[in-house]
């Protein structure tokens, strides 16, 4: 019997031919042909061309999430950490082709606002990662105290969004600015130094008056 082929060379070959075709039309018989195997062979990795698609899909994710990581273990203290995590989390589908055309032809892989995540795990992670650098840069008190269970969140949709406009719905230089002012304003704020900290100060007396209003009370006596 043939030896098996590494797992990984069966997704990167199902990664290119999913990338030139989509879901739809790329064929069982075209990702063997690119590993230069029979289709028969093939149903030794993956049951069926759904699960071969979403190992794939998970597998290039998973690599995506770990070069951002391994790129953030290099740096010392936790403000270089957010800084190189915003920076290279973007700019890793600019090196990777097969996955952003991928993304293009399957926005519903990463989507803005997901009723059903099919890779929440992954993308749970990455907010877990998120959250562990905000972690270590308020012990070390780079960072203001700012609530975990929410600012991760909030941090990764916003990661999201510009993934989304730069390289799936377009290739606009523009959004590439404007994710740097984005990442500006989130570590330096918007208000100069004295009026942050006046700003900050009156944080305490809030009362909530002008807090937005939770539609699920609209009409409610």
């Amino acid at each position: 019997m043939k030896p098996r082929e590494n797992i990984a060379t069966i997704y990167e070959a199902a990664l290119g031919v999913f990338a030139d075709y989509g879901f739809k039309k790329a064929t069982l018989e075209d990702i063997a042909a690119a590993l230069g195997m029979t289709k028969g062979n093939l149903y030794r990795y993956a049951r069926n061309k759904q699960d071969l698609y979403r190992n794939t899909v998970r597998h290039a994710l998973l690599r995506w999430q770990g070069r951002v990581r391994e790129a953030i273990e290099r740096e010392a203290d936790a403000a270089r950490q957010f800084h190189v995590m915003c920076r290279k989390a973007v700019a890793y589908l600019a090196e990777d082709d097969a996955l952003r055309r991928l993304l293009i032809r399957d926005p519903d892989i990463f989507p803005m606002f997901p009723a059903d995540d099919p890779y929440a795990d992954i993308n749970a992670n990455s907010v877990a990662m998120i959250r562990s650098i905000l972690e270590r840069g308020m012990a070390e008190k780079r960072f203001r105290s700012v609530d975990l269970d929410t600012v991760p969140e909030i941090i990764f949709s916003v990661y999201k969004m510009f993934i989304i406009r730069m390289y799936i719905i377009s290739r606009d230089r523009a959004q590439e600015a404007m994710f740097t002012q984005t990442v500006a304003l989130i570590t330096q704020g918007l208000f100069q130094e004295e009026d942050r900290l006046q700003a900050l100060n009156q944080g305490g007396d809030y009362d909530g008056s002008d807090a937005i209003p939770d539609p699920r009370l609209a009409g409610r006596s």
